[in-house]
């Protein structure tokens, strides 16, 4: 059994890269549906029925559980596939299985709070609450922020917590097809400085969420000002696995070592982009 890891395209890399420094030997498989790619723009049963296609075919293939490295179909499709598609499922292919989504570890790197804790019920955090406000700035796609997911579960658990949220409608789409960088670089300054004259002030600190946007985090870097904190999906996404996988231990992992790219596009090498931030050339097998 392996690990699987989707995304509508190469964003899930930034994610993935991270999972397999963090559980090394464990096997691997990464679906990317760049053939529908980018979700963002679409609507909200495309995105689930798109999601849940995905998750099978890496089921089909060997995974066992699958973590959606995309914020739009963590937002949009995870709950709807867990409740009413995942226990189908494992009965279909004989074995437990999962699907695991990349907001809620994100959330609590946010928050510095577990997803347990609820503000009006837990005395537990709350001498450890700041007086002031802080600012979070969000860069999302449409779909993620039409779902204000961010907005609506770190409000449950920090009042003295503002999310602030910027749509980049195209980016996520600009960045997987491989645009020139100085392209990138004035779309993710435009972003940055509407976002600034929204608050009227800098945010206090970022999600990227959009796990594309993780692949130029460099830019957004140079248009925001120095030093200030960028949450780290990848990171927060690979400890919460770690955790998930030490509750269950029914869950069987691969440990070849094996590392499988698949796309629902065309197959073979991927952008230059891609293939410098991934570490070395990077081919897709068709799914």
């Amino acid at each position: 059994m392996a690990i699987g890891v989707f995304d509508s395209g190469v964003g899930g890399l930034t994610i993935h890269r991270t999972l397999t420094r963090r559980f090394p030997g464990r096997d691997f498989l990464y679906l990317a549906d760049q053939k529908h790619a980018p979700y963002g723009g679409r609507a909200g049963e495309e995105i689930v029925d798109l999601t849940r296609a995905g998750c099978e075919r890496l089921f089909a293939e060997g995974a066992s559980v699958v973590v959606l490295a995309c914020n739009t179909a963590s937002a949009i499709a995870l709950r709807r596939l867990q409740q009413t598609w995942v226990p189908e499922a494992a009965r279909t292919f004989g074995r437990s299985v999962n699907v695991l989504g990349i907001i809620v570890p994100t959330i609590e790197a946010a928050t510095g709070l577990p997803w347990t804790y609820a503000r009006e019920t837990d005395d537990r955090f709350r001498d450890e609450r700041k007086s002031a406000v802080e600012v979070l700035g969000l860069f999302c796609t449409q779909a993620t922020a039409n779902s204000r997911v961010y907005e609506i579960e770190i409000d449950k658990r920090r009042e003295d917590l503002a999310v602030f949220t910027e749509p980049c409608p195209g980016l996520a789409g600009q960045i997987e097809t491989g645009v020139d960088e100085d392209e990138l670089r004035t779309t993710v300054r435009d972003h940055v400085e509407a976002l600034r004259r929204r608050i009227g002030r800098w945010p206090d600190k970022v999600i990227l969420g959009c796990t594309h946007y993780g692949i130029v985090a460099h830019l957004f870097a140079e248009a925001l000002p120095e030093g200030t904190p960028v949450i780290g999906q990848p990171d927060a996404v690979a400890d919460a696995l770690e955790r998930y996988f030490t509750r269950h231990p029914e869950y069987a992992l691969g440990d070849q070592g094996r590392l499988r790219f698949l796309t629902t596009g065309s197959p073979g090498g991927q952008s230059e982009r891609v293939e410098r931030f991934w570490g070395e050339p990077l081919t897709f097998e068709k799914a």
